[in-house]
């Protein structure tokens, strides 16, 4: 990442871009976004937006090289100084985060073409890019600010683009879902929200950094107390923690199957990032964590539903609903190593929002071609789909083996991280129920598989029929780099614990 910062410094116009870089990452997917509403044509709407998310990964990467070359980068906005304006902070956190979103983004929009032009009809096809964009601009911009009131607005724009997109679904039950998701998350919202005015009525500041160094003076007060239950009761339920998930499934069961992808792979994330940066940043100085009892609660709801969602899963008969299940199990995961309160644990949590971005990611975008091409992703009918299909059916088995946490997939490294980080404080229950866990992934995974492979495709069936290149290719580079992260864990758990330690350093006590 480094190398990508310095050949980024070696270009011409780096010295006249490079400090305005946080503020561009915002910035050009926000005014880009009302563009497809002047183009109104589906390819040229879709042009645009792949050109736009390709830019918008490049000033990741770059920034994301420059914290771990230079450290923290500050940007404060028409260059009005914290707390009085609003100010852009990026750290290897935050800058982690940044490349997911913005990965997932670009390697989505070649998959939507052809996907999107299927299930959505032609005259509203524009629509889902410029929501798609819009979807894009709130998640960065919630992962990029450092002013909490900021977050809240961003958290909107992220919140008001996904209820667009998951209505966009060809069966009536998406209007419902969105709904479901709409009024979920207006309250999770209004929670934080209400949070975010007990913490200004107590300090006089939105500023995250400003917040961090004032409110352990007012630690003792209940309006303290209060605003952290807000808040994290209102991310937990944007995070779909068990038990605030309830509109997960259907949202992703009835969305189509490009809203899917880059929600299940991008939205959860950013909201857990969210969740680490107030808990760890904003209240890390003061005695909450210990006094309330937080890390205890969220290490049961972790566990919770880690097995909750993984056992639900075993039962659904639509493989899109199973998948849903599954990320609340997994989410589960990052929880738990939220609750566990180390930077070991920590960086299980932060190297799990990479590692699952690609396996969610490549699992729903298998499932999505499998809808193509036979249009049902019922179990009954993917019978023989490994014969029909065997690309397309093999990217689900990688993606299948990684939420179960086979060596040389992403999966496992997540999983080992979270066993270590348990074990360092003497928790060795904490660790089996992770193993336990895995084997709960074991029964659904091994469903669609049996069904995909042990069983005779319809009478009348064709032979092999992929989807179409530009929806395969996207599926084998998510395929391929759950694999090649599972071998080459270092990377990535280096950057995580890296990132773990930046927000760590400001928790009372100092929690190795």
């Amino acid at each position: 990442m480094s190398a990508i910062y310095l050949f980024f410094l070696s270009l011409p116009f780096a010295p006249s871009l490079e400090p305005h870089l946080p503020a561009l990452q915002v910035v050009i997917p926000l005014l880009a976004a009302p563009v497809c509403v002047l183009l109104r044509d589906a390819k040229l709407s879709w042009l645009w937006a792949l050109i736009v998310t390709w830019v918008s990964f490049a000033i990741a990467l770059v920034l994301l090289g420059k914290t771990l070359s230079t450290g923290l980068i500050i940007y404060e906005m028409g260059n009005w100084p914290a707390p009085w304006g609003i100010e852009y902070r990026i750290d290897a956190a935050n800058a982690v985060v940044l490349v997911i979103v913005t990965a997932i983004a670009s390697v989505t929009l070649p998959y939507a073409k052809a996907s999107i032009e299927r299930e959505v009809p032609r005259a509203r096809i524009y629509l889902f890019y410029l929501m798609y964009m819009l979807c894009m601009t709130g998640l960065l911009g919630i992962t990029t600010t450092a002013d909490a009131f900021n977050l809240f607005v961003f958290l909107e724009i992220s919140s008001l683009s996904s209820y667009v997109l998951i209505s966009l679904g060809q069966n009536r039950r998406a209007l419902t879902a969105s709904y479901r998701y709409l009024i979920m998350g207006t309250l999770g919202a209004t929670f934080y929200i209400i949070g975010v005015g007990m913490m200004y009525m107590m300090t006089g500041s939105l500023n995250m950094a400003d917040l961090a160094t004032l409110l352990p003076a007012v630690d003792h007060t209940r309006t303290v107390l209060a605003a952290f239950a807000f808040v994290v009761v209102g991310l937990g339920l944007k995070v779909a923690m068990f038990p605030l998930h309830t509109w997960l499934p259907n949202a992703y069961a009835f969305a189509p199957s490009a809203v899917t992808v880059f929600l299940a792979s991008t939205a959860t994330k950013v909201a857990i990032y969210a969740l680490l940066r107030l808990v760890f940043t904003v209240f890390g100085g003061t005695d909450l964590f210990d006094t309330t009892g937080i890390n205890l609660m969220l290490i049961i709801l972790g566990i919770t539903g880690m097995f909750a969602g993984a056992f639900v899963a075993i039962f659904q008969n639509d493989v899109k609903r199973m998948l849903a299940f599954s990320s609340v199990s997994q989410v589960g995961y990052m929880v738990l190593g939220m609750g566990l309160a180390t930077a070991a644990g920590v960086a299980g949590s932060i190297v799990h929002l990479f590692n699952h971005a690609l396996m969610k990611g490549a699992s729903f975008m298998a499932v999505g071609a499998m809808f193509y091409v036979i249009g049902s992703v019922k179990l009954n009918d993917l019978a023989g789909i490994g014969k029909r299909m065997p690309v397309t059916t093999a990217v689900f088995l990688v993606s299948g083996l990684s939420l179960i946490g086979t060596p040389l997939t992403v999966g496992f490294i997540s999983k080992w991280q979270l066993v270590v980080a348990a074990l360092d404080i003497g928790w060795w229950y904490i660790a089996a129920g992770i193993l336990l866990s895995s084997l709960l992934a074991i029964a659904y995974v091994w469903r669609v598989v049996e069904v995909a492979y042990l069983k005779a495709p319809p009478e009348g069936s064709t032979g092999r029929t992929e989807a179409p290149l530009s929806m395969l290719v996207p599926m084998i580079v998510l395929a391929a780099a759950t694999v090649w992260y599972g071998i080459d864990g270092n990377t990535t758990l280096d950057i995580a614990t890296h990132a773990a330690n930046a927000l760590m350093q400001s928790v009372a006590g100092g929690r190795p």
